[in-house]
């Protein structure tokens, strides 16, 4: 593991807590109408990525443990530049299904290091 990518990984496993905390006892309808909760989210999500994206550069053989990672960051560069195009539905989905395993690996890379 390269120095930079304990931080880095914390980086990201402390955004995509807070992405599921967020929305701990929400639904949809919550995330949709509720504009602060949004952002939060989105910020955080744009955190994971610009953090996944760094840990490509400085740390191959780690960020290939993480999967869909390609993916991750093409989310936050939607997120960023795309703002216009965001659809609350896929943000939601992502939520649901993806952040999950994010952390999951995150917390066995970090693990991993111990």
């Amino acid at each position: 593991m390269q120095p930079k990518t304990p931080k880095l990984l914390e980086d990201i496993r402390d955004a995509a807590a807070f992405v599921s905390e967020a929305v701990r006892g929400k639904t949809i309808d919550d995330y949709h109408d509720d504009r602060i909760l949004r952002q939060a989210i989105e910020r955080n999500f744009e955190i994971i990525g610009e953090a996944m994206k760094r840990l490509a550069q400085h740390d191959p053989d780690s960020v290939a443990e993480i999967g869909d990672y390609r993916q991750i960051i093409a989310f936050r560069n939607i997120l960023i530049h795309g703002y216009d195009l965001v659809d609350h539905r896929l943000v939601w989905s992502t939520i649901q299904q993806q952040v999950p395993a994010l952390l999951r690996d995150v917390t066995a890379l970090l693990g991993s290091d111990d």
